[in-house]
């Protein structure tokens, strides 16, 4: 199974579907944001902070498969130059609808996050990649492509979930009780005999992959970024894994401007 062309198409099902992650930004947030208060979530409930985002008003920003309309028609709200960038094809139309609605201007591109060569290198000031390198296999390319693209000095934002939250049997959870089940690093494509496993492709949901923090928050590092900021996030609802755990966290982190400089 060619599990990025699955989840391609499981995204276009999902704006079809209204999925909270695929409706855009109302015109209230739009003229927040133009007033200089921009909202935005790498994870489910937690505003990412102001100072993360730096000065955005002429900022070169690359939005990392985080089409839906919700991110980047508020940072072009607020100023910046906006290139959206996706592998769904109904999440990048989401975008230009907001856009043209609200008059705003920003571009979309459609590709893989791990294969950034549709831009030069040095091309962005910011980076903002909310939880979605879950959808692919590999994540070290998304980290090397982000740093490329980033100007020295230029600043990746990232989100991603919890990885031991995939440790567990779901159908456990729906039930209540969650049960420890599979080791780490997950992935849905080693499981598709498991009765869940294989509901979840029948019914077009996107398969996922869990990655290890070694990959999430070491491969920042290995790709030569320097990490300066860090939350935690939970779903907010109550259900698992809030009871247990923050199902998800946040970084920050610099592109250093003297690319000698060593996070050692």
């Amino acid at each position: 199974m060619d599990a990025f062309k699955h989840n391609q198409a499981a995204w276009d099902q999902q704006v079809r579907a209204g999925n909270r992650w695929t409706v855009g930004v109302s015109a209230e947030e739009v003229q927040r944001a133009r007033d200089g208060q921009v909202d935005v979530l790498l994870t489910p409930t937690k505003f990412v902070p102001a100072q993360w985002l730096g000065v955005l008003p002429g900022a070169e920003l690359l939005c990392l498969a985080s089409g839906g309309g919700q991110q980047g028609p508020l940072f072009a709200a607020a100023g910046a130059r906006v290139t959206v960038f996706d592998a769904s094809a109904g999440q990048l139309e989401q975008d230009r609808v907001v856009a043209a609605r609200e008059g705003l201007d920003l571009r979309t591109v459609q590709g893989d996050m791990r294969d950034l060569t549709a831009f030069r290198d040095a091309s962005f000031d910011l980076v903002f990649h909310p939880c979605s390198n879950c959808f692919v296999a590999e994540i070290l390319p998304v980290w090397r492509e982000a740093f490329r693209v980033l100007r020295p000095g230029g600043r990746l934002v990232a989100g991603f979930n919890n990885p031991v939250s995939y440790c567990f049997d779901w159908p456990s959870i729906e039930a209540g009780d969650p049960q420890l089940k599979y080791r780490l690093p997950y992935r849905d494509v080693d499981h598709l005999d498991d009765p869940y496993v294989a509901q979840v492709v029948r019914d077009g949901e996107a398969l996922e992959f869990s990655h290890t923090l070694a990959a999430q928050i070491g491969g920042q590092l290995e790709a030569g970024f320097l990490l300066a900021g860090f939350y935690e996030d939970s779903w907010g609802s109550g259900v698992f894994p809030d009871a247990h755990f923050p199902g998800f966290l946040a970084t920050l982190a610099y592109k250093p401007q003297n690319l000698h400089t060593s996070s050692v």
